[in-house]
């Protein structure tokens, strides 16, 4: 008897629990949204390895940018952005002509000022 009036109470509990749960929200995703969301991921990952050389590290380093900044700042780069740097980096030949890295460079360090990131132009 006992038992029954410690069993009881519990039981109804957990079972009045159990009929809640979390509310979940899921829409379907259109061909074009997945598309565009792999091209971007594409995208950043080419931008991410051309930062990544040590040739345009060192020229970010001389211009008094910081690498580890500059990279993740390029996640916060709208799809235009990100579609123009990609598009400049791909016209730089392979070999790394100092001159087209210097330019590319300034570019990166340009975006990011005018997005208010870095202050490497100060106005005086």
């Amino acid at each position: 008897m006992l038992r029954n009036l410690v069993v009881v109470p519990v039981v109804s509990v957990a079972l009045v629990c159990s009929g809640f749960s979390g509310v979940v929200s899921a829409s379907v995703i259109s061909t074009q949204q997945a598309l565009s969301a792999d091209a971007r991921t594409t995208m950043e990952s080419d931008v991410r390895s051309s930062l990544a050389r040590d040739d345009v590290r060192q020229a970010m380093v001389r211009l008094g940018a910081d690498p580890l900044q500059a990279d993740a700042r390029v996640a916060s780069l709208s799809d235009a952005e990100l579609m123009k740097l990609q598009g400049q980096l791909d016209r730089l030949p392979a070999g790394g002509d100092a001159l087209a890295v210097i330019g590319i460079v300034f570019i990166v360090l340009l975006i990011l000022e005018l997005t208010g990131v870095t202050n490497i132009f100060n106005r005086v």
